[in-house]
């Protein structure tokens, strides 16, 4: 018999050779009945993984991200099975689990069009109805190989040729069909209970733009068909908000082939960053924040000793000069924060110390990953850099998240912490990796309660493990945002140094932050999630008057002079069009308010107010109009 200590706290003897799936029966049917895959001692397993030895086991279902991995990667192999029997020449790439469901990578003479997808969607449902059983088996490398090769499948061959000598080498089989694959995956395609294909796009194995061109699918599928048909709605839902649309009808933003991944910003999409730029000004300088701003071009000398150079140099613009020597657009301004605080002697009695920035960066992503303002090239990130003693850290993280908090709030957005742990290309001393990571454990327990947070294995920065703040929008889609790193490598290869209060010199700990993540990323995130219609005190015009003929234009430009004195930000309709169209035109443009003016209300000194959300809300004197919009913007920031 052995122990299997589970995530609830509870103990269960259970013979030895047990399965997953067995002990997820021996807690309860309905468990093992939703089960996808098992965690062993921090580790995912198959359901079929047999319990040799005391250890702790959590039994993974479709709530688990790990769970819909399992259940994701089992239906993009029952995918890829569909293919193989359409179109047998097909030679398989790859076929992974991602974020919102799955794709598989296959070589084809031409690519698959609309009636072929369909065909596979069809053919991938028949062979869940099939429910075939799954079987795991390994094969040594050599057989591994002569298996792949007899069956032609030469990018199985190469990926099994690069696995280490010695590496277990194991296969999946449903029916027919059988693939190289380390898994999970369910017991049976009928676990899976209905699929669909997404879109298809052009893709190069191994991401690779030299390797060969491939045909990429992508699918989703759910263990509920009520659960495809929620997320088939999202997905619609989600193209009408898509921010790239917006940004071109509301006159916000575009881009232009002309400088890709970089936005054009129009007058009325710059007012809103600027906005958002003097919220968090003025946020952070009320916490003791100051703000600097650095040069765009550092030398190559500088990235190096940052250790950039050599983790990041793929993804940065580098230059050379006219001596010849190599410089790079900064992908990051912790460097440039770093110069600022050497620049003169520090003092324990100086920290914290609290240098925040929106200097423009530039990171050179691969043409196939931008999208939009998700994923751009040039961009200002809401970054600060506290320079702190170690005692410092537990009551800087916190009045960081306090901040964030705050700000996340005046949008009416909900956020969870995670914790991001040492990536295997890691910088520095592992004892300092250790203390680090303590660190953030610390405070995440005692803000979000021991074991409420998830945590991101291997996703930290190279120079130290992070707390990433994840928001949902309102329809219900995660999104990566800010994020706070401790870090006490870079103050080390950079020789930072304070006077502690024995006269001793110390080295500092650098705290990196950012809240929004970047100004133009947080534009387009709450662009989808408000769908455009942004609230009033953040919409670039708050205000649209609409005079129904010229002989009321006097009293409508009077008025705008007034709103105009109140710091409201307002637009007169002076065109010769009817008052229908003006006010359509007006709430098509998302503008949260319209103000009428014809002969009667020239006549009573009043106007005509209309709500975007509203419609005909009445007549109000001007005054009162002012006391309205005024109450409104206070209500959201306070």
């Amino acid at each position: 018999m052995i122990k299997v200590s589970l995530k609830d706290g509870s103990i269960k003897e259970v013979e030895q050779g047990i399965s997953i799936l067995e002990l997820a029966k021996n807690i309860s049917e309905g468990l093992a009945r939703v089960a996808t895959a098992g965690e062993v001692n921090g580790e995912v397993k198959d359901l079929r993984f047999k319990l040799e030895e005391d250890c702790n086991v959590n039994i993974l279902t479709f709530d688990n991200e790990e769970g819909k991995k399992a259940y994701w990667h089992t239906t993009t192999h029952i995918m890829a099975q569909a293919v193989k029997r359409l179109f047998p020449d097909t030679k398989l790439g790859i076929g992974p689990a991602i974020e919102n469901g799955f794709y598989y990578d296959f070589k084809v003479d031409k690519p698959f069009d609309e009636e072929d997808i369909k065909k596979i969607e069809e053919e991938a449902n028949k062979i869940i109805k099939e429910d075939l059983e799954i079987k795991r088996f390994t094969l040594p490398r050599e057989e591994a190989i002569n298996f792949m090769s007899e069956k032609k499948e030469d990018y199985k061959v190469e990926l099994i040729k690069e696995l280490p000598e010695g590496e277990e080498i194991s296969f999946y089989e449903q029916g027919e069909y059988v693939d190289l694959c380390a898994g999970p995956h369910l017991e049976s395609t009928g676990k899976v209970k209905k699929m669909k294909i997404l879109n298809t796009s052009a893709a190069y194995w191994k991401g690779n733009q030299e390797n060969d061109s491939m045909q990429r699918i992508y699918g989703i599928s759910f263990p509920k068909a009520s659960m495809l048909e929620d997320y088939l709605t999202m997905i619609e839902e989600a193209k009408k908000r898509d921010h790239r649309k917006l940004g071109r009808e509301l006159d916000l933003f575009f881009f232009d082939e002309t400088a890709p991944g970089m936005a054009y910003w129009m007058p009325k999409g710059l007012k809103m960053m600027n906005i958002l730029i003097d919220l968090w000004r003025k946020e952070h300088e009320k916490r003791g924040y100051m703000e600097f701003s650095g040069p765009q071009l550092n030398s190559s000398e500088l990235w190096k000793t940052s250790g950039h150079w050599d983790h990041y140099k793929e993804d940065m613009f580098v230059l050379t000069d006219s001596d010849g020597k190599e410089q790079a657009l900064k992908p990051m301004n912790c460097p440039n924060a770093i110069k600022i605080f050497a620049s003169k002697l520090r003092s324990y009695k100086d920290l914290p110390l609290r240098f925040n920035d929106i200097d423009v960066i530039h990171r050179n992503e691969k043409s196939g990953q931008l999208n939009g303002l998700f994923r751009v090239r040039m961009f200002r990130q809401d970054d600060s850099h506290n320079f702190i003693t170690e005692d410092q850290i537990g009551s800087e993280i916190k009045d960081i998240i306090e901040i964030a908090k705050y700000l996340y709030g005046i949008f009416g957005l909900d956020f969870e912490l995670t914790l991001s742990t040492r990536p295997d290309d890691y910088m520095g001393d592992i004892e300092l990796w250790n203390k680090a990571e303590a660190n953030l454990r610390n405070v995440l327990d005692e803000l979000c309660g021991k074991d409420q947070y998830r945590i991101n294995e291997g996703d930290g920065a190279f120079y130290g493990p992070k707390i990433d703040i994840k928001m949902k929008d309102c329809l219900g889609r995660e999104w990566q945002m800010g994020t706070v790193q401790v870090d006490f490598q870079l103050p080390l290869r950079f020789n930072l140094s304070y006077i502690d209060h024995d006269g001793e010199k110390k080295t500092p700990i650098l705290i990196h932050r950012a809240l929004f993540g970047s100004f133009e990323r947080f534009i387009g995130i709450i662009t989808e999630h408000f769908a455009g219609a942004f609230p009033v005190w953040l919409s670039p015009v708050q205000v649209r008057i609409l005079p129904i003929a010229d002989a009321h234009m006097e009293y409508a430009k009077k008025v705008q002079n007034e709103l105009i004195a109140k710091g409201i930000r307002v637009e007169l309709d002076e065109r010769n069009e009817k008052i229908g169209y003006k006010i359509r035109e007006a709430q098509v443009q998302k503008v949260p308010y319209m103000l009428v003016v014809g002969e009667k209300e020239v006549e009573a000194g009043t106007l005509g107010v209309r709500s975007r959300s509203e419609g005909d809300i009445g007549a109000m004197t001007v005054s009162d109009f002012i006391q309205k919009i005024e109450e409104e913007i206070k209500n959201h920031v306070k």
